[in-house]
Protein backbone atom coordinates (compact mmCIF):
# COMPACT_ATOMS: atom_id res chain seq x y z
CA UNK A 1 0.00 0.00 0.00
CA UNK A 2 2.56 2.64 0.61
CA UNK A 3 4.74 1.65 -2.03
CA UNK A 4 1.48 2.41 -4.27
CA UNK A 5 0.97 5.64 -2.61
CA UNK A 6 4.36 6.99 -3.35
CA UNK A 7 4.16 5.83 -7.36
CA UNK A 8 1.48 7.71 -8.13
CA UNK A 9 3.25 11.38 -7.69
CA UNK A 10 5.70 9.99 -9.55
CA UNK A 11 3.83 9.07 -12.70
CA UNK A 12 1.71 12.78 -12.63
CA UNK A 13 4.91 14.21 -12.48
CA UNK A 14 6.56 12.03 -15.47
CA UNK A 15 2.84 12.68 -16.93
CA UNK A 16 3.54 16.16 -16.33
CA UNK A 17 6.81 16.88 -17.61
CA UNK A 18 5.31 14.82 -21.08
CA UNK A 19 2.48 17.15 -21.59
CA UNK A 20 4.73 20.13 -20.74
CA UNK A 21 6.66 18.74 -23.35
CA UNK A 22 3.88 17.68 -25.83
CA UNK A 23 3.01 21.67 -25.72
CA UNK A 24 6.79 23.05 -26.21
CA UNK A 25 6.16 20.48 -29.04
CA UNK A 26 3.14 22.01 -30.20
CA UNK A 27 4.21 25.39 -30.16
CA UNK A 28 6.86 24.92 -32.51
CA UNK A 29 5.14 23.31 -34.63
CA UNK A 30 2.74 25.68 -34.65
CA UNK A 31 5.41 28.15 -35.02
CA UNK A 32 6.65 26.13 -38.32
CA UNK A 33 3.31 26.77 -39.84
CA UNK A 34 3.22 29.61 -42.85
CA UNK A 35 1.88 32.73 -42.26
CA UNK A 36 -0.45 32.24 -44.60
CA UNK A 37 -2.28 29.50 -43.49
CA UNK A 38 -2.60 31.35 -39.98
CA UNK A 39 -3.81 34.65 -41.55
CA UNK A 40 -7.80 35.23 -42.34
CA UNK A 41 -8.52 33.80 -45.79
CA UNK A 42 -8.63 36.82 -48.31
CA UNK A 43 -10.26 36.30 -52.08
CA UNK A 44 -8.08 35.00 -54.21
CA UNK A 45 -7.63 38.16 -56.40
CA UNK A 46 -6.42 39.64 -53.06
CA UNK A 47 -4.15 37.46 -51.58
CA UNK A 48 -2.00 37.51 -55.16
CA UNK A 49 -2.16 40.92 -55.24
CA UNK A 50 -1.27 41.42 -51.67
CA UNK A 51 1.63 39.07 -51.42
CA UNK A 52 4.74 39.43 -53.20
CA UNK A 53 5.86 36.32 -53.47
CA UNK A 54 2.85 35.18 -55.38
CA UNK A 55 2.80 33.19 -58.52
CA UNK A 56 3.16 35.36 -61.65
CA UNK A 57 0.44 35.60 -63.64
CA UNK A 58 0.94 35.03 -67.36
CA UNK A 59 -2.28 37.82 -68.66
CA UNK A 60 0.23 40.36 -67.63
CA UNK A 61 2.60 39.71 -70.07
CA UNK A 62 0.28 39.37 -72.88
CA UNK A 63 -1.20 42.93 -71.00
CA UNK A 64 1.86 44.51 -71.72
CA UNK A 65 2.65 42.81 -74.97
CA UNK A 66 -0.83 43.94 -76.33
CA UNK A 67 -0.28 47.66 -75.17
CA UNK A 68 3.34 47.93 -76.62
CA UNK A 69 1.79 46.24 -80.17
CA UNK A 70 -1.45 48.83 -79.63
CA UNK A 71 1.21 51.71 -79.17
CA UNK A 72 3.57 50.95 -82.65
CA UNK A 73 0.69 50.19 -84.42
CA UNK A 74 -0.76 54.13 -83.28
CA UNK A 75 2.77 55.34 -84.19
CA UNK A 76 2.91 53.63 -87.61
CA UNK A 77 -0.75 54.69 -88.41
CA UNK A 78 0.21 58.19 -87.32
CA UNK A 79 3.23 57.64 -90.23
CA UNK A 80 1.33 56.80 -92.69
CA UNK A 81 -1.22 59.04 -92.42
CA UNK A 82 1.48 61.76 -92.16
CA UNK A 83 3.27 60.63 -95.15
CA UNK A 84 -0.63 60.23 -97.58
CA UNK A 85 -1.01 63.61 -96.55
CA UNK A 86 2.21 64.80 -97.74
CA UNK A 87 1.62 62.91 -100.97
CA UNK A 88 -1.88 64.85 -101.28
CA UNK A 89 -0.54 68.20 -101.18
CA UNK A 90 2.30 67.23 -103.47
CA UNK A 91 -0.08 66.19 -106.06
CA UNK A 92 -2.06 69.05 -105.41
CA UNK A 93 0.42 71.61 -106.13
CA UNK A 94 1.50 69.52 -109.43
CA UNK A 95 -1.68 69.77 -110.37
CA UNK A 96 -2.27 72.97 -109.74
CA UNK A 97 0.58 73.55 -112.04
CA UNK A 98 -0.53 71.16 -114.60
CA UNK A 99 -4.07 73.03 -114.79
CA UNK A 100 -1.75 76.70 -114.75
CA UNK A 101 0.20 75.52 -117.57
CA UNK A 102 -3.26 74.04 -119.35
CA UNK A 103 -4.69 77.63 -119.08
CA UNK A 104 -2.64 79.31 -120.62
CA UNK A 105 -2.03 77.15 -124.03
CA UNK A 106 -5.85 77.87 -123.78
CA UNK A 107 -5.60 81.78 -123.66
CA UNK A 108 -3.31 81.61 -126.37
CA UNK A 109 -4.96 79.15 -128.37
CA UNK A 110 -8.26 81.37 -127.53
CA UNK A 111 -6.64 84.60 -128.73
CA UNK A 112 -4.86 82.81 -132.11
CA UNK A 113 -8.41 81.31 -132.85
CA UNK A 114 -9.82 85.44 -132.09
CA UNK A 115 -7.58 86.88 -134.92
CA UNK A 116 -8.00 83.72 -137.20
CA UNK A 117 -11.61 83.99 -136.90
CA UNK A 118 -13.15 84.54 -140.26
CA UNK A 119 -16.96 85.46 -140.18
CA UNK A 120 -19.35 84.28 -143.24
CA UNK A 121 -20.86 87.53 -144.79
CA UNK A 122 -23.93 85.98 -143.94
CA UNK A 123 -22.43 85.49 -140.22
CA UNK A 124 -21.65 89.02 -140.10
CA UNK A 125 -24.75 90.55 -141.45
CA UNK A 126 -26.77 89.01 -138.69
CA UNK A 127 -24.27 89.42 -135.77
CA UNK A 128 -24.11 93.62 -136.73
CA UNK A 129 -27.84 93.39 -137.06
CA UNK A 130 -27.65 91.51 -133.26
CA UNK A 131 -25.79 93.78 -131.74
CA UNK A 132 -27.71 96.72 -133.40
CA UNK A 133 -30.98 95.58 -131.39
CA UNK A 134 -28.67 95.42 -128.45
CA UNK A 135 -27.86 98.91 -128.60
CA UNK A 136 -31.52 99.99 -128.52
CA UNK A 137 -32.56 101.11 -124.39
CA UNK A 138 -36.28 100.42 -123.80
CA UNK A 139 -38.38 104.22 -124.19
CA UNK A 140 -41.40 104.58 -122.86
CA UNK A 141 -42.18 107.48 -124.64
CA UNK A 142 -41.96 105.74 -127.91
CA UNK A 143 -45.08 104.32 -129.15
CA UNK A 144 -43.83 101.33 -130.90
CA UNK A 145 -41.65 100.14 -127.02
CA UNK A 146 -45.48 101.10 -125.74
CA UNK A 147 -47.40 98.89 -128.12
CA UNK A 148 -44.32 96.17 -127.45
CA UNK A 149 -45.58 96.24 -123.58
CA UNK A 150 -49.53 95.80 -124.58
CA UNK A 151 -48.41 93.16 -126.76
CA UNK A 152 -47.00 90.81 -124.09
CA UNK A 153 -49.51 91.50 -121.44
CA UNK A 154 -51.68 90.21 -124.41
CA UNK A 155 -49.75 87.23 -124.75
CA UNK A 156 -49.51 86.15 -121.14
CA UNK A 157 -53.47 87.00 -120.18
CA UNK A 158 -55.75 86.85 -123.59
CA UNK A 159 -58.63 87.31 -121.84
CA UNK A 160 -57.50 90.10 -119.49
CA UNK A 161 -58.15 93.84 -119.92
CA UNK A 162 -54.29 95.79 -120.88
CA UNK A 163 -54.01 97.81 -117.62
CA UNK A 164 -52.45 101.02 -117.54
CA UNK A 165 -49.06 101.39 -118.05
CA UNK A 166 -48.47 102.56 -114.42
CA UNK A 167 -50.51 99.99 -112.84
CA UNK A 168 -49.51 97.70 -110.05
CA UNK A 169 -51.27 94.86 -112.32
CA UNK A 170 -48.35 94.64 -113.64
CA UNK A 171 -46.86 93.46 -110.57
CA UNK A 172 -48.47 90.23 -111.32
CA UNK A 173 -46.46 89.25 -113.82
CA UNK A 174 -42.89 89.71 -112.29
CA UNK A 175 -42.47 93.07 -112.71
CA UNK A 176 -40.78 95.14 -109.20
CA UNK A 177 -43.09 97.84 -109.64
CA UNK A 178 -46.07 99.46 -110.68
CA UNK A 179 -44.06 101.07 -114.00
CA UNK A 180 -42.63 98.72 -116.13
CA UNK A 181 -40.18 100.62 -117.75
CA UNK A 182 -38.17 101.03 -114.51
CA UNK A 183 -36.74 97.46 -114.54
CA UNK A 184 -34.94 97.24 -117.81
CA UNK A 185 -31.98 99.11 -117.18
CA UNK A 186 -29.06 97.14 -118.77
CA UNK A 187 -31.52 94.35 -120.22
CA UNK A 188 -32.87 97.13 -123.09
CA UNK A 189 -35.67 96.80 -126.01
CA UNK A 190 -34.32 93.18 -126.71
CA UNK A 191 -35.19 91.62 -123.29
CA UNK A 192 -38.95 92.44 -123.96
CA UNK A 193 -38.77 91.27 -127.63
CA UNK A 194 -37.08 88.07 -126.07
CA UNK A 195 -40.28 87.86 -123.76
CA UNK A 196 -42.90 88.40 -126.73
CA UNK A 197 -41.05 85.81 -128.68
CA UNK A 198 -40.88 83.31 -125.83
CA UNK A 199 -44.61 83.59 -125.36
CA UNK A 200 -45.55 83.51 -129.38
CA UNK A 201 -43.37 80.49 -130.37
CA UNK A 202 -43.59 78.35 -126.83
CA UNK A 203 -46.75 79.44 -125.15
CA UNK A 204 -47.01 76.66 -123.39
CA UNK A 205 -43.89 76.50 -121.85
CA UNK A 206 -44.30 80.33 -121.39
CA UNK A 207 -47.20 80.06 -118.98
CA UNK A 208 -46.01 77.41 -117.13
CA UNK A 209 -43.13 79.50 -116.01
CA UNK A 210 -45.27 82.72 -115.92
CA UNK A 211 -48.28 80.99 -113.67
CA UNK A 212 -45.36 78.94 -112.07
CA UNK A 213 -46.93 75.65 -112.81
CA UNK A 214 -44.04 73.12 -112.68
CA UNK A 215 -42.72 71.52 -109.58
CA UNK A 216 -43.33 72.32 -106.09
CA UNK A 217 -42.62 75.67 -105.59
CA UNK A 218 -41.11 78.28 -103.12
CA UNK A 219 -42.80 80.40 -100.55
CA UNK A 220 -40.60 83.39 -102.24
CA UNK A 221 -40.62 82.99 -105.97
CA UNK A 222 -38.26 84.95 -108.92
CA UNK A 223 -40.70 87.62 -110.34
CA UNK A 224 -40.96 86.20 -113.76
CA UNK A 225 -40.59 89.37 -116.24
CA UNK A 226 -37.42 90.67 -114.20
CA UNK A 227 -36.24 87.03 -114.28
CA UNK A 228 -36.73 87.07 -118.66
CA UNK A 229 -34.70 90.41 -118.30
CA UNK A 230 -31.48 88.97 -116.20
CA UNK A 231 -31.72 86.11 -119.05
CA UNK A 232 -31.18 88.41 -121.66
CA UNK A 233 -28.79 89.98 -119.73
CA UNK A 234 -26.73 87.22 -119.20
CA UNK A 235 -27.22 85.80 -122.38
CA UNK A 236 -25.47 89.15 -124.22
CA UNK A 237 -22.19 88.93 -121.76
CA UNK A 238 -21.55 84.74 -122.44
CA UNK A 239 -21.45 85.20 -125.97
CA UNK A 240 -19.32 88.54 -125.87
CA UNK A 241 -21.39 90.22 -128.27
CA UNK A 242 -20.76 93.83 -127.10
CA UNK A 243 -17.22 93.12 -127.86
CA UNK A 244 -15.24 91.79 -130.88
CA UNK A 245 -15.08 88.79 -132.42
CA UNK A 246 -15.42 86.28 -129.23
CA UNK A 247 -12.99 84.54 -127.65
CA UNK A 248 -14.43 81.39 -125.74
CA UNK A 249 -15.67 78.44 -127.57
CA UNK A 250 -18.89 78.90 -126.64
CA UNK A 251 -18.90 82.64 -128.21
CA UNK A 252 -17.30 81.72 -131.59
CA UNK A 253 -19.82 78.45 -131.96
CA UNK A 254 -22.89 80.55 -131.29
CA UNK A 255 -21.85 82.89 -134.05
CA UNK A 256 -21.32 79.42 -136.73
CA UNK A 257 -25.37 78.67 -135.34
CA UNK A 258 -26.41 82.53 -136.12
CA UNK A 259 -25.61 82.04 -139.52
CA UNK A 260 -27.78 78.81 -140.04
CA UNK A 261 -30.81 80.60 -137.63
CA UNK A 262 -31.20 84.57 -137.84
CA UNK A 263 -33.18 83.87 -134.62
CA UNK A 264 -30.76 81.84 -132.70
CA UNK A 265 -30.26 84.10 -129.84
CA UNK A 266 -34.26 84.81 -129.20
CA UNK A 267 -34.29 80.88 -129.14
CA UNK A 268 -31.24 80.56 -127.16
CA UNK A 269 -33.24 83.01 -124.81
CA UNK A 270 -36.52 80.50 -124.55
CA UNK A 271 -33.70 77.31 -123.78
CA UNK A 272 -32.19 79.52 -120.88
CA UNK A 273 -34.84 80.65 -119.42
CA UNK A 274 -36.52 76.92 -119.21
CA UNK A 275 -33.33 76.00 -118.30
CA UNK A 276 -33.48 78.20 -114.91
CA UNK A 277 -36.89 77.62 -114.18
CA UNK A 278 -35.65 73.70 -113.98
CA UNK A 279 -32.44 74.26 -111.82
CA UNK A 280 -35.07 76.50 -109.98
CA UNK A 281 -36.95 73.50 -109.04
CA UNK A 282 -34.47 71.03 -108.46
CA UNK A 283 -32.35 73.13 -106.12
CA UNK A 284 -35.63 74.07 -104.28
CA UNK A 285 -34.43 77.16 -104.75
CA UNK A 286 -35.67 80.66 -102.79
CA UNK A 287 -35.23 84.57 -103.92
CA UNK A 288 -31.92 85.27 -102.09
CA UNK A 289 -30.55 82.56 -104.35
CA UNK A 290 -31.73 82.97 -107.86
CA UNK A 291 -28.17 84.23 -108.74
CA UNK A 292 -26.75 81.36 -107.59
CA UNK A 293 -29.16 79.49 -109.93
CA UNK A 294 -28.47 81.99 -112.77
CA UNK A 295 -24.85 81.25 -113.12
CA UNK A 296 -25.26 76.93 -112.50
CA UNK A 297 -27.63 78.07 -116.07
CA UNK A 298 -24.95 80.08 -117.61
CA UNK A 299 -22.56 77.15 -116.79
CA UNK A 300 -24.71 73.80 -118.48
CA UNK A 301 -25.13 76.48 -121.40
CA UNK A 302 -21.37 77.32 -121.95
CA UNK A 303 -20.89 73.35 -121.69
CA UNK A 304 -23.86 72.79 -124.46
CA UNK A 305 -22.32 75.34 -126.66
CA UNK A 306 -18.90 74.26 -127.13
CA UNK A 307 -20.28 70.74 -127.68
CA UNK A 308 -19.21 69.94 -131.52
CA UNK A 309 -22.24 67.78 -132.30
CA UNK A 310 -24.83 71.09 -131.96
CA UNK A 311 -25.28 72.66 -135.95
CA UNK A 312 -28.40 74.23 -134.00
CA UNK A 313 -30.11 75.61 -131.20
CA UNK A 314 -32.64 72.57 -131.31
CA UNK A 315 -29.26 70.08 -131.03
CA UNK A 316 -28.76 71.51 -127.21
CA UNK A 317 -29.66 68.94 -124.47
CA UNK A 318 -31.45 71.44 -123.03
CA UNK A 319 -33.52 71.86 -126.41
CA UNK A 320 -35.67 69.24 -124.62
CA UNK A 321 -36.95 71.04 -121.79
CA UNK A 322 -39.36 73.04 -123.98
CA UNK A 323 -41.01 70.32 -125.35
CA UNK A 324 -42.09 68.51 -122.24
Amino acid sequence: MVECVMATPTIKKRRGVEIHQGKKENMANTASVPNALRDPLLPSGQAVINNPKSTPNPWDDRRNDLRHGIHNLSQFIKNVARRIANLFMSIGSFLRKVLSFNFTIQGLNSNKVEHSLVLSPLQEERLQNLRRRLEVPFDASLVGHQEALRQLWRLAYPERMIPPFKSNLWKEMGWQGADPSTDFRGGGFISLENLIYFAEIYPESFQRLLHKQDGVRSEWEYPFAVAGINVSFMLVQMLELHSGNPTTKAGIHFLKLLGGDEMAFDRLYCVAFQLLDSKWLSKRATYMEFNEVMKSTRLQLELELETNEISSIRDMPAYILLNR
